[in-house]
């Protein structure tokens, strides 16, 4: 099967948002979700988006049709001095498209929201359009990182995350422990879960090592 070609675009407020995910920081294994705020966005996806893979958290848990993750392997340990890596999965969901599924493909935002409004937002609330419905595969990729009350986490239709320098120091920071990495995938077709979710049967072990 030929994988569709996709260009991640990356939003550029990551740093900012991970600076202000440390704010949940503190312990372990807290179950992820709107606690810890929103994940890293690329390609297709939106808030809405991934409130539906938030909705869908308490279903069973299916492997059947899950990712296959070609990088990170498990076990595979990086150099603290190491560049940021490109993490990239093969997906069963790639070439779904379901006769209920609209023709004409959604138009993606074009910019991601801006930081500043954001941040506005929370002082002074207002009202938001939001953005268009989407429809396709799309993969939650979370990273549990010891020390962090909340996973390092990206939503996206891609099929590869090349990570920011802001990630990449999160996850340095961890130097000499082991971090897990988990991709929960599905289709969805206006928003609206149409199969899935799937997850790894495991999530992959992957570990920071300091270099001599």
């Amino acid at each position: 099967m030929t994988l569709p070609n996709r260009k991640p675009r990356w939003a550029p407020c990551a740093a900012a948002l991970l600076v202000l995910g440390t704010a949940c920081d503190g312990g372990e294994d807290a179950p992820p979700g709107e606690a810890c705020g929103e994940p890293l966005y690329s390609g297709d996806a939106t808030d809405e988006a991934w409130r539906t893979f938030v909705d869908a958290q308490g279903r069973p848990t299916d492997s059947s049709m899950a990712v296959t993750l070609e990088s990170p392997v498990q076990g595979q340990t990086y150099a603290s001095d190491a560049a940021p890596p490109t993490w990239r999965w093969f997906s069963p969901l790639a070439s779904r498209l379901p006769s209920h599924a609209p023709l004409t493909p959604v138009r993606p935002r074009e910019t991601p929201r801006a930081m500043l409004a954001w941040l506005g937002n929370l002082l002074l609330p207002s009202a938001q359009a939001h953005l268009p419905p989407v429809t396709g595969d799309f993969y939650w990729v979370q990273v549990t990182v010891p020390g962090r009350r909340c996973p390092v986490e990206l939503l996206t239709s891609d099929m590869a995350w090349q990570l920011d320098a802001a990630t990449w120091d999160v996850l340095r920071a961890a130097s000499g422990q082991d971090l897990r990495v988990q991709v929960t995938s599905a289709y969805l077709v206006q928003n609206r879960l149409r199969e899935g979710p799937y997850r790894l049967e495991a999530p992959h072990t992957i570990r920071m090592e300091t270099s001599r």
